[in-house]
Formats: structure tokens, C-alpha cells, sequence
């Protein structure tokens, strides 16, 4: 592939060295929808993709599972090399590659192959999180919490439109079609990509191995890292918890088809709009007092969501709040982590997605389980169980965090 500073048209997007224009804005916006959207488009596909595959729809809730622990091994081995290497090429090849795991998916003859396919989806659909050091880098620290909610608000309506389509089209098409068109949609915007996109040459020339090496002693290295990606993972139990129990919830107790299960994922469009806005909240107040107020609204969404059971308003008043919470408090957490050493930021941003994933999966795990063993009520237990584990850890005070402030701080490798 060409080097993109040859590419005609470049500086329609790039304007001035270093800066973020609102165009390039755009097309990383739309390049963390499109992507984050393989992730999840699965979800409202459980229902007739068992049917089809004559299992039952609990078996297939392995399947959120593996693209999650797929996303999370994605995150931990892909994003760090943003750090040393140039990360319009990662971008790229991961785009590449997800359009063939995509391809798999869709041809899937058992239960077996298709979770083994969702888990390299996600394993290679970490492109969200090279993209927002990108935008972070270009844009300059006086915009870093704007930025970072602006490229969340694409990621969430990729989300959302994912469990929107997938619904529908299944519905149509069949869901083996909904694979085809993400296959199809993912490989259209890599070429764009590849036309547009400029280079990202890394800030530091550390090698790859030394920045994988150092992810240990990252974590260790400053209290403010432990306490927002331990809170980050907390709150992902609770966000995976709902989402998949709740396609089992709306498909057996409201009796819905996977056209309204996926379309019900529209209710939580007002967490898109919340994002840009939790990230001006941490420009203007800090990160603590927000992280703490958006965990506050998770609790408050389960809470919301506990009779939601028997009683669809309840449910999607539940899903607004918890959706505003958990994607609000995202945009905090990596405001947060943006404050520190530039040279580390694919790292940070590493650190906190592996364990937001993992939390992720575990959630999908335990909302099974849960599910199976005691309905709604046993959901809803894991989920203010694990939000309130996260608001312990993300606002409580620590001495030494305080002593090094919220200055940009430099953590070495």
C-alpha cells in the first residue's frame, strides 16, 4: 500500500500538521462505528442462529462470550504496538483481517465454528482504540475530553445500529446475511482508509516486545492507572450482564423475535448524545467527581431495570440510565488516562480496555448463568453487585495519587 502523505487529497483532511480537523474527526468517528459494530452484532442473532444451528439459544450465549475475550486478547496484544509502529498500517491490516473472520461467520456449519469465528472477530477489532490515541494526538490537550467523546459517540452508534440491522436483516435476510453485509461494510471502509487515512508514525521507537514487557510495570506505576482500569472492568461486568441476559428476557417473557429484540437496543440512543457531554464533564470538573456521579447512574439503571421483568417501561427506563452511565463513565476513564505520558497512551488505553472486556465477557458469563439459575432478579444482583465493586474502586482517594496530581505525568517503558 502507498504511504498516505503520496495520497491525492490528503490535505483536504489534514489541513495543518498535528491538527484535528473536523473531517478527519468524521472519518475516525465513522471508523470506530463500523468496526465496534462487528462486535456486537451477534447479540440479537442468538435466537435464530440456534435455531438454525439446532442448539439451544443458552449454548449460544458463548457466543458475546468469545467475541469478548476475543475484543480483550485483541486489545492486549494489537493496541500496544500503537505505540511502535505506524498505526494507519495496524489499522489497516486489522480491518483486512476482520473482513475474512467476518467471512467465516457467516458460513458457519456448527455451534463450534461460529464461536471460534466471534472470538477472532473480536480479536481483531481493536481499531476503536488505536483510533482515539490517534485523535487525542492530533488534536492537542486542550480538546482531549471533547475528542474522546465525540470518537465514543461513532463507536455508540455503531453499537446501536448493530443491534438495530442485525435484528432486522435476520429477520429478512436470515442471519448468516447480517455477517456477509458487516463483511462487506468492513472491507469497504478499510479501502477508504487505506486512500485517505495519513500516517501515524509512533511517538517513542520502543520495540514491540519492550512495550508489551512493560504493560506489567505500567499498571503498577501510578495508582491513577489501577483505579480507573479496575473500575472500568467492574462496570463491564454489569454492562455484559444486561445485554446478553436481555435478549433471553425479551425473547421468552415478552415472547419478541429477533426484529424487536435488535431494534430495542434503539432505546439506549440517548447514551450516544451523553457522550460527548460526560467528556466536557471531565474537562471541566475532573475525572473523579464524574466517574463517580456516572457509576452512581449505572446503579441507578439497574435499579430501574430490576422490575423490568414484568413491566417494559420499566425496562427501558432501566436501559437508557444504565446505557448514559456505562458509556458516559468510558469517556472518563480515558480522559483520565489521556492526562499521561503521550508515548504511552496505546498502552493506557490497552490497560484499560483489556480489563473493560474482560469485565465484558465475565458479565455475558455471569448474566448466563445467572439467567439459567434465577431469572431476571439473580441479572439484576450481578449488576448492582459489580457497579457498586466499581464505584468503591474508582472514587476512593489514594495519597499518592493526590501527591502527583493530575498533571501530564511521564511513566516510562
Amino acid at each position: 500500500m502507498a504511504d498516505a502523505t503520496d495520497t491525492a487529497g490528503l490535505a483536504d483532511l489534514t489541513e495543518e500538521p498535528g491538527r484535528l480537523t473536523r473531517p478527519l474527526t468524521v472519518l475516525l468517528a465513522v471508523t470506530s462505528a463500523v468496526t465496534a459494530a462487528n462486535v456486537y452484532l451477534n447479540q440479537p442473532l442468538l435466537g435464530s442462529a440456534a435455531a438454525d444451528l439446532h442448539v439451544s439459544p443458552e449454548a449460544l450465549g458463548a457466543v458475546p462470550t468469545a467475541t469478548q475475550f476475543g475484543y480483550a486478547a485483541g486489545i492486549l496484544l494489537m493496541v500496544p504496538a500503537g505505540d511502535s509502529h505506524d498505526r494507519r498500517r495496524l489499522i489497516l491490516r486489522l480491518g483486512a483481517a476482520s473482513t475474512v473472520a467476518l467471512a467465516a461467520s457467516a458460513v458457519a456449519p456448527t455451534a463450534w465454528w461460529l464461536i471460534i469465528a466471534s472470538f477472532l472477530v473480536g480479536l481483531l477489532s481493536p481499531i476503536p482504540q488505536l483510533v482515539a490515541p490517534l485523535a487525542v494526538a492530533l488534536a492537542g490537550d486542550q480538546r482531549r475530553g471533547r475528542v474522546v467523546g465525540t470518537i465514543q459517540g461513532g463507536l455508540l452508534i455503531g453499537v446501536l445500529a448493530s443491534r438495530a440491522y442485525s435484528g432486522s436483516f435476520a429477520e429478512l435476510a436470515g442471519w448468516r446475511a447480517v455477517y456477509w453485509c458487516s463483511c462487506a461494510l468492513t472491507l469497504l471502509l478499510t479501502c477508504v482508509l487505506w486512500r485517505v487515512l495519513p500516517a501515524a508514525p509512533p511517538i517513542s521507537s520502543v520495540r514491540y516486545r519492550t512495550t508489551l514487557a512493560s504493560l506489567p510495570r505500567l499498571f503498577a506505576s501510578h495508582p491513577l492507572i489501577r483505579r480507573v482500569t479496575i473500575s472500568g472492568g467492574l462496570v463491564g461486568i454489569a454492562f455484559g450482564a444486561f445485554w446478553t441476559a436481555l435478549t433471553f428476557l425479551l425473547e421468552q417473557d415478552y415472547h419478541y423475535g429477533s426484529t424487536e429484540v435488535g431494534l430495542f437496543g434503539l432505546v439506549a440512543a440517548a447514551s450516544a448524545l451523553a457522550s460527548p457531554a460526560a467528556g466536557r464533564l471531565a474537562d471541566r470538573l475532573g475525572p473523579r467527581l464524574g466517574m463517580g456521579a456516572l457509576i452512581v447512574t449505572v446503579i441507578a439503571g439497574w435499579l430501574l431495570l430490576l422490575p423490568g421483568g414484568t413491566s417494559l417501561t420499566w425496562l427501558i427506563a432501566g436501559v437508557v440510565v444504565l446505557d448514559i452511565g456505562v458509556w458516559g463513565s468510558q469517556v472518563v476513564c480515558q480522559t483520565s488516562l489521556f492526562t499521561l505520558d503521550k508515548s504511552a497512551h496505546n498502552r493506557l488505553n490497552t490497560l484499560y480496555f483489556t480489563l473493560r472486556f474482560l469485565g465484558i465477557a465475565i458479565g455475558s458469563l455471569a448474566g448466563s448463568v445467572a439467567w439459567g439459575s434465577g431469572g431476571w432478579p439473580a441479572v439484576a444482583a450481578v449488576g448492582v453487585v459489580a457497579a457498586l465493586a466499581g464505584l468503591v474502586v474508582g472514587v476512593l482517594p489514594h495519597s499518592k495519587e493526590r501527591a502527583k496530581g493530575n498533571r501530564v505525568t511521564t511513566l516510562g517503558t
